[in-house]
């Protein structure tokens, strides 16, 4: 679930009957990529392998992997997409755990800034209400404050200062090693 909020993808070549998922990440990233791959065990359908990408002729190093196509995914792609678009699901309050928060921080978290205690997740490719759904999950469950945050892109979530240590003390005991400095 974590995935699907950040930058995992569910794929269907056969109009939804079966799915696979997508896990990618700059090379930068391999370690999480590994972690990934290591909790996804048998179902995945081969090693994390590294790939080139150019966009304007910068050169990009990509580590990814697939998990094996399945109907068991099937529940998934039905969650986190409508006409082919990625979506919140609205049942989202009984899957957002403590791993998915941290899983969903580690690909899509920052802080603000090193002068702020404030931390925001990337959800430009989510609608307006969609975000709005999972700050008020964020505020119902965990009792952590957000608001939305505008950029040119779309909109972030502002998890606010004031309920930070809150949301850190939630993920802290899933995030890997290697993503800790996404908490500052």
């Amino acid at each position: 679930m974590g995935k699907l909020l950040g930058d995992g993808h569910a794929e269907t070549r056969t109009k939804g009957r079966t799915y696979r998922l997508k896990f990618e990440h700059s090379y930068n990233q391999k370690e999480y990529i590994d972690w990934l791959y290591f909790e996804m065990g048998p179902l995945t359908s081969g090693q994390p392998s590294i790939k080139k990408q150019s966009i304007k002729n910068i050169e990009y190093k990509k580590y990814w992997f697939n998990t094996v196509t399945s109907p068991s995914f099937r529940f998934y792609g039905q969650q986190f997409y409508k006409n082919r678009k990625k979506i919140v699901p609205k049942l989202i309050h009984r899957w957002l755990t403590p791993l998915t928060l941290a899983v969903w921080f580690m690909d899509d978290g920052s802080i603000k800034s090193k002068f702020h205690k404030a931390k925001i997740i990337n959800t430009q490719s989510f609608s307006k209400e969609d975000i709005k759904r999972l700050i008020q999950v964020l505020m119902s469950k965990y009792g952590v404050k957000a608001k939305l945050r505008k950029q040119k892109e779309g909109y972030q979530i502002y998890l606010l200062s004031e309920t930070i240590k809150s949301f850190e003390a939630i993920i802290r005991p899933y995030i890997i090693p290697s993503m800790k400095y996404k908490l500052g």
